[in-house]
């Protein structure tokens, strides 16, 4: 038998497997082939989408079933016996694995990660292959685990017949928190991107701690009623009548799992301390979702909870770590044991990657009423300019609201998608209330169909919270559209929401991360396999913060000096800015419901216009691309499309433009379709006169640019009717256009300094026979200019 010539497989199945199960390893159990760790990047461009190649290892040994301990990468016998060894290296790191080999079937290469002085690589025989005490062995001797410790790691997952086992981010977090809570450590912070499964992990650190025995009676803390009522029906289902929930203010101690809002063990009174009721040692564990929020300020009522049962062994679960300058997750909980981010998750196919859809519209640039303006109240209008920080909270554009609905809707409308489960944020419940209005007069079909299409979920509306539950539920079709302000930003997994909207002002990175949470989860059993932002207040562009998908870094001085703005920047908010607050879904908060109410000195808390035109100027699409970052959609396709759809032909546009006075009324035209000829520029490579740029991207015609333009028109001799002076002025104006643009092709050029050598406008004016001559001797050098 020659080996050169046999396949990778059958080297496994002749070489590698029989020296493996040779050594002591249990084929049925420890050793696993083929092991597909990842799904696969999902890539999305235009309408197209596509899974990427999965990550799969070749063999993954384990000790225990949820304790893999050594992964093999094989080759085939014309490889060498290490050739596999970078490849199996970086699944051993992604997988947490300790022990990497790389084999062709002649013999085994073993790099041991444990080792940090020493020899780290060594070939070893066929026969050598060691077996699964020896490295569990060699394992617990580098980690120091005893015998008390081995039984409470050894404790297997929970695995429900037919359910669905942790994948691998999530075993790594579990086992790395199990093992140091039982090697003594009392603080544990866990980082997991939105969508990928925190409360799952979370029940699994609790079952096998709580199977084991070494934590009996376990508190898990949540700061909305929903996210422990979803924890308990779903993923804390197993434990049953072990369980409860603490409520109307009591404390059953006759329980082994509970689970409590802050809000509803603690208060500003004492008697609302109910947590109080419990000895401070009665918890072994406390388990703290969403500890980014109220618990990670020192000086808050929720902190004094996790001071009150210090003697608990203590595990905060976020997505967002909170550090500033005066927060921080990681003074209190320490550095993460283990992080998995929104960017590695959508790299393994387990989160949805998103397409960004930048919309601006003309207003948001900046509105300023005219002197004495009075709104549709009669309430006079604070003179000063207004932007897209005051709208919706100082003044309010009814057509602005308008145009966004009919944007919104235009674009499920166009994708043929109307029934996309979809979020609208607003600024507050008056303008979720009036762009659920909005809507409704925008899909007056379907809500004439089921008027549950379109509702509005806030903190202040009973029947939007009593829909909240079917809107999340995959199997139920309304509501489909909803508005909102906070009450969805945090805690709420539905998984084939398909389209956000962003029309509300959101400087807290934190909260930013939290509303493009609720966009990440895959379900492909109901076409949801990316999602898309609609963005009109250009909060995207904290997707360019490094901190958006970076590791958290401690801010707060632990000497308890508050440094300076600059001595430390807050990586977790923008210019500065760092949202706090924690809303709830048990009160209404404190906006203002009709937002008519009245402000210092008489004032209106906000000003409402009706009869402001509001128009869509820009709009650019953007993609995940592979580094994370956003990608513009091609800006040659874009204006390709938008060309085509105002000019049919080139003959068409070559008509205007030459009929065209001026030729910049064109060019302004083309820029409110959304334009950006600058942009263009760069995308092309050449700088380029607007008209050739259309030309070329639009209609394919070839490249000139302005310089050969002007060349081509001096070569024609086209100056030899008129005056040296005369001449020397058109050649100036020519060399101008060439060096400047389209913009020097009007009488208005001759103010420009440079001709100040020819005289004055008027002086220069009668070299071509007076002011209309000159006029028509410009067009001339337009049609000059752009002649064929």
């Amino acid at each position: 038998m020659n080996k050169k010539e046999l396949s990778e497989r059958d080297i496994c199945s002749k070489f590698i497997t029989p020296a493996v199960v040779n050594a002591g390893w249990d084929l049925q159990k420890q050793i696993r082939e083929e092991v597909t760790f990842t799904d696969g990047r999902i890539f999305v461009r235009k309408k197209l989408v596509s899974r990427g190649k999965k990550k799969r290892a070749d063999y993954i040994l384990y000790y225990k079933p949820n304790i893999p301990l050594a992964i093999i990468e094989a080759k085939d016998n014309k490889h060498s016996v290490g050739s596999g060894m970078q490849q199996a290296l970086e699944y051993g790191e992604i997988l947490d694995i300790p022990f990497i080999y790389s084999s062709n079937g002649d013999a085994f290469i073993e790099h041991d990660r444990t080792v940090t002085e020493g020899e780290k690589e060594k070939e070893i025989a066929l026969n050598e292959f060691p077996s699964p005490e020896s490295l569990w062995k060699r394992y617990k001797e580098v980690k120091g685990i005893t015998e008390v410790v081995e039984q409470t790691i050894t404790q297997d997952f929970y695995f429900e017949r037919g359910g669905k086992s942790p994948r691998y981010y999530q075993r790594v977090a579990i086992n790395r928190t199990v093992e140091a809570i039982a090697k003594g450590k009392d603080r544990t912070l866990l980082v997991m991107a939105t969508g990928t499964g925190k409360t799952y992990t979370a029940f699994q650190i609790i079952y096998r701690l709580w199977k084991a025995r070494t934590k009996k009676r376990i508190l898990f803390l949540a700061d909305r009623n929903i996210l422990v009522d979803q924890t308990m029906a779903n993923d804390f289902r197993y434990f049953g009548d072990k369980m409860t929930k603490i409520k109307n203010r009591t404390a059953d101690k006759a329980h082994e799992i509970y689970l409590a809002l802050y809000q509803g063990i603690s208060g500003t009174e004492e008697f609302q301390n109910v947590y109080k009721q419990f000895s401070s040692d009665f918890f072994d564990l406390i388990v703290i979702d969403e500890c980014h929020r109220g618990s990670a300020k020192e000086d808050s009522a929720w902190r004094e909870i996790l001071d009150y049962f210090s003697p608990a062994t203590q595990v905060g679960l976020t997505a967002t770590p909170k550090e500033t300058k005066d927060v921080s997750n990681i003074e209190y909980f320490g550095e993460p044991i283990y992080t998995y981010s929104l960017k590695q998750g959508i790299e393994d196919g387990f989160l949805a990657p998103y397409k960004v859809i930048r919309v601006a519209l003309d207003k948001d640039l900046g509105y300023r009423p005219t002197k004495g303006k009075r709104d549709k109240y009669g309430h006079e209008i604070e003179d000063r300019e207004y932007n897209l920080k005051d709208f919706d909270k100082k003044l309010v554009l009814e057509h602005r609201t308008k145009v966004i609905a009919k944007k919104v809707s235009d674009y499920l409308k166009e994708n043929k998608n109307r029934f996309a489960k979809t979020i609208f944020f607003c600024t507050d419940i008056d303008h979720a209330e009036r762009m659920r209005k909005a809507l409704v007069n925008e899909n007056s079909d379907l809500v004439a169909m089921n008027s549950k299409y379109i509702m509005r979920i806030t903190g202040d509306n009973e029947e939007g919270k009593k829909e909240l539950d079917s809107f999340i539920d995959p199997t139920c079709k309304y509501p489909t559209l909803v508005t909102t302000s906070k009450l969805l930003t945090t805690g709420v997994d539905c998984q084939t929401c398909q389209l956000i909207v962003l029309d509300t002002n959101i400087s807290s990175m934190i909260e930013f991360k939290q509303v493009i949470g609720r966009g990440t989860r895959i379900r492909e059993d109901y076409g949801k396999t990316f999602f898309t932002i609609l963005d009109f207040r250009n909060v995207t562009a904290h997707f360019a913060d490094p901190t958006f998908d970076g590791d958290p870094v401690v801010i707060k001085n632990t000497n308890g000096k508050i440094p300076t703005d600059d001595e430390e920047e807050q990586p977790n908010s923008i210019n500065g800015i760092d949202d706090t607050s924690t809303p709830s879904d048990d009160i209404a908060g404190t906006d203002d419901i009709d937002g008519k109410g009245e402000g210092e000195d008489d004032k209106p808390k906000k000003y409402y216009l009706n009869d402001v035109e509001v128009k869509v100027i820009n709009e650019r699409v953007m993609y995940y691309g592979k580094d994370g970052k956003l990608i513009t959609e091609s800006l040659k396709d874009y204006t390709k499309e938008n060309v085509l759809s105002h000019y049919h032909t080139l003959d068409e546009f070559l008509n205007e433009w030459h009929a065209a006075e001026k030729k910049k009324a064109i060019i302004e035209v083309l820029e409110e379709q959304g334009i950006l000829f600058e942009e263009l520029k760069k995308e092309v490579g050449k700088d380029l006169d607007p008209f050739d740029l259309i030309c070329h991207v639009a209609f394919d015609r070839p490249l000139l640019t302005r310089k050969e333009r002007a060349n081509n028109v001096k070569k024609r001799n086209y100056f030899g009717k008129y005056s040296e002076t005369a001449r020397a002025v058109l050649e100036a104006i020519l060399d101008k256009y060439a060096d400047d643009g389209i913009g020097n092709l009007d009488k208005e050029v001759l103010r420009i300094p440079d001709f100040r050598e020819f005289g004055t406008p008027i002086q220069i004016a009668r070299e071509f026979g007076g002011p209309n001559n000159f006029v028509i001797a410009m067009k001339e050098l337009q049609q000059e200019i752009y002649t064929a």
